[in-house]
């Protein structure tokens, strides 16, 4: 039985500026049906009230109880571990760690930051993580759409050149971080294994859902998809769909059969 979804955003429910075609409506039909829905991004270019305006523009009322983002569960690690914070986040994303400790124990955060992942940057985050800071990682992902068309390079690379060069291992808050996506079921809640994730990343939505202990993962092939990528990771989806009006759809039809 389902009783919960978990939804992404970059690729799934907007493309860059616009939304994906029907996803207004399709996330319409699923509130329509009383399937509580909590949005689950890995986006750390953009502070969480910038999403939140984002998804108004394209029709979509979410409130900020329904979104989870990297940034804040990384503010919830700091202050709950007495950590301050070295940043090497993107620009837009400096206003979300705001009111953090400002003394002791250090933690390197570390999120898309775009151009400003240059030597220098890197160079002093991995020397503030040899002198024994933590490393925090917002997200792993390998890579994301932009604006152009194309795949860039995400965070995940970067992460793993601190993890090198450092020898320490991060700890991710984002997906496909179990806690991050039991974190926003908990809010319901729900039982994990009675949850469905959507998403257009084959690794860290879908096959990290599943390895959390969600009950479905659906593959969407829009947004950063590419034919194939579900047979790249383990576990494989439970579905792959052309979009997220399909994947509403598969969630509807599966829930009337447990009816």
């Amino acid at each position: 039985m389902i009783n919960a979804v978990l939804l992404d955003l970059a690729g799934v429910i907007y493309d860059g500026e616009k939304a994906v075609p029907g996803a207004a409506e399709a996330v319409a039909r699923l509130r329509a049906s009383g399937l509580p829905i909590r949005f689950v991004s890995n986006t750390t270019r953009s502070s969480k009230p910038t999403v939140l305006a984002r998804l108004a523009k394209l029709g979509l009322s979410v409130v900020g109880g329904e979104l989870f983002t990297p940034a804040e569960a990384a503010c919830d690690w700091l202050r709950g571990h007495g950590r301050a914070a070295h940043l090497l986040v993107h620009p837009n994303l400096a206003c979300e760690f705001q009111d953090l400790p400002a003394d002791g124990r250090m933690a390197v955060v570390v999120g898309d930051a775009g151009d400003a992942f240059d030597y220098q940057a890197l160079n002093a985050a991995f020397r503030k993580l040899v002198d024994g800071a933590e490393l925090l990682a917002l997200a792993p992902n390998r890579t994301f759409k932009d604006a152009d068309g194309k795949l860039s390079l995400d965070a995940g690379a970067f992460v793993a050149a601190l993890e090198f060069a450092s020898q320490r291992q991060a700890i991710v808050l984002g997906k496909p971080a179990p806690g991050f996506f039991h974190s926003a079921l908990a809010t319901i809640p729900c039982a994990a294994a009675e949850a469905v994730m959507i998403g257009d990343d084959a690794e860290t939505d879908v096959a990290g859902a599943l390895s959390a202990g969600l009950g479905y993962a659906l593959l969407v092939r829009t947004g950063k998809y590419r034919e194939g990528d579900e047979a790249r990771f383990a576990p494989v989806p439970t579905a792959t769909v052309g979009n997220i009006v399909a994947a509403v759809e598969w969630v509807l039809s599966k829930r009337s059969e447990a009816a």
